[in-house]
């Protein structure tokens, strides 16, 4: 038996994962941190799911996590009500952390499930937007880079050949002859990768970007040559030079000189996650916080 096909770490795969268990007829345990105090390796809403000869996702590894994993194999054999586990992080575990956690271990069924969506919602909604223009080959390993990530990615092309047939599960395709006029439908606190197949169009898309005050991030893929050109163009078309502050290119801090997409897309989602998590802090609910309210 093989775990679900689908990554349990992000909002809405994990539910769509474990429904499709039950789906099956197969038993499936949730691991999940309902509390965490101190210094913990995972934060609340962090969790782990169980199957027969499967586990996916984690709530921290080493000692904690065994625990758990042991304690899911049981429920899984034995069945019985949920389990709440209360961990030290200190000697008595082999863990030094030095904080505290609670971990709550039950099977799986549509009440958990309910659950869960409800998180995963909220969760969502509370996401920064990543607005992607461009699914070339430097566009799909962004893609995958970033489709793990907490972030809301909305995928824009103008060509629908471009787009792979098995997209990031997450994504939000968007097919559109304007791309431009994509740029005012992100919230406050956005992100934009430009990176289409024109470099005309690459420029429109980024000068819509640029004038926008309320952006994380505005990244336009090529070089430092690139830049200037754009600067030029911009400039010439009377709009503000002080816009142009806000553009990174090249994008991925230029570490390097490597092109690979791979490459490319790593240092690039690194750079592009540290600018959306510096937005101020929004209130959202977790699991640990689900389960409080019941």
């Amino acid at each position: 038996m093989t775990a679900p096909k689908v990554p349990l770490s992000a909002p809405g795969p994990q539910s769509a994962g474990l429904a499709a268990c039950l789906a099956r007829g197969e038993a499936v345990v949730l691991v999940t941190v309902t509390e965490a105090r101190g210094s913990t390796p995972r934060e609340v809403g962090a969790s782990m799911a169980v199957g027969a000869d499967w586990q996916t996702g984690t709530v921290g590894g080493g000692r904690l996590e065994h625990l758990g994993l042991e304690t899911a194999r049981r429920l899984l054999v034995e069945g019985g009500e949920p389990v709440r586990l209360d961990v030290p992080l200190g000697p008595a575990v082999g863990q030094c952390c030095g904080g505290h956690v609670v971990l709550t271990v039950e099977r799986v069924d549509e009440a958990v499930l309910y659950r869960l969506r409800a998180a995963e919602a909220t969760a969502l909604a509370g996401q920064p937007w990543l607005m992607l223009f461009g699914a070339g080959h430097v566009g799909k390993a962004v893609a995958r880079a970033m489709a793990p990530l907490p972030l809301r990615l909305v995928w824009v092309d103008s060509r629908a050949s471009e787009f792979p047939p098995d997209p990031p599960v997450d994504a939000d395709i968007r097919v559109a002859t304007e791309l431009p006029s994509q740029v005012a439908l992100a919230p406050p606190g956005a992100g934009y990768l430009i990176m289409t197949h024109n470099h005309d169009l690459d420029f429109a898309i980024t000068a819509e970007a640029v004038q926008r005050t309320d952006t994380a991030y505005v990244g336009l893929i090529g070089s430092h040559t690139k830049r200037q050109r754009f600067s030029r163009w911009y400039q010439a078309q009377g709009y503000d030079p002080n816009h142009l502050r806000r553009l990174i290119c090249p994008i991925g801090a230029g570490l390097s000189g490597d092109k690979r997409p791979e490459v490319i897309a790593a240092l690039t989602a690194a750079e592009v996650l540290t600018a959306l998590l510096r937005r101020p802090p929004q209130t959202t609910v977790m699991m640990g916080d689900i389960y409080g309210a019941i």
